[in-house]
């Protein structure tokens, strides 16, 4: 109950941020999780990674070599996440993708997790996390976004091939899942 909370607060804090008033649903966090054939994943980014739904499903399918970045802006769910999963790497701000896998000595992410509220932010900075995406990602690299509309399709499709896209109507709101790859 109190990761609903935490969210809830995050949430009424700042909404452009957090994007939903729920953590994603554990059907969502399923479908997400199953997106990804993880025994090739050597290392893994989670942009919004919230109260970690989907944190907890993607780090049981790891080994302990997996390098996995955890960007989550809201400093109490951050906090929260370093508690439960102390063996990863956190950063607050995913617009700033690429110098933060250069810190850490991470070359390229063969999966990015994304959950962030593109339709809530600017032109600009939508442009700015797509290109540190598609930049960080491998050549054949997995992108599995999940977002309340199809508006960044046009986006994506531009710079990834879109294998899939899903909707989970059993989520509230309810949810489209974007797999995409990058081009190799």
């Amino acid at each position: 109950m109190s990761e609903y909370l935490l969210f809830l607060q995050g949430f009424l804090k700042d909404p452009k941020r957090v994007g939903n008033i729920l953590p994603s649903s554990q059907l969502l966090a399923n479908k997400i999780v199953q997106s990804v054939q993880w025994h090739n994943v050597n290392a893994v980014a989670e942009l919004g990674a919230g109260t970690g739904a989907i944190t907890h499903l993607m780090t049981s399918q790891l080994t302990n070599s997996t390098k996995v970045l955890l960007f989550e802006r809201n400093k109490k769910m951050r906090e929260h996440l370093k508690a439960i999963y102390p063996e990863c790497i956190f950063h607050s701000n995913a617009s700033y993708l690429l110098k933060k896998l250069n810190q850490e000595g991470i070359r390229e992410l063969d999966c990015i997790i994304c959950g962030l509220p593109f339709f809530n932010f600017s032109i600009e900075m939508r442009d700015k996390i797509l290109h540190q995406i598609v930049k960080s990602l491998k050549p054949g690299g997995i992108l599995v976004a999940y977002q309340h509309s199809l508006h960044m399709k046009k986006r994506w499709a531009k710079q990834l091939l879109i294998e899939k896209i899903e909707f989970v109507p059993y989520t509230f709101p309810p949810i489209f899942v974007y797999i995409c790859r990058k081009k190799e």
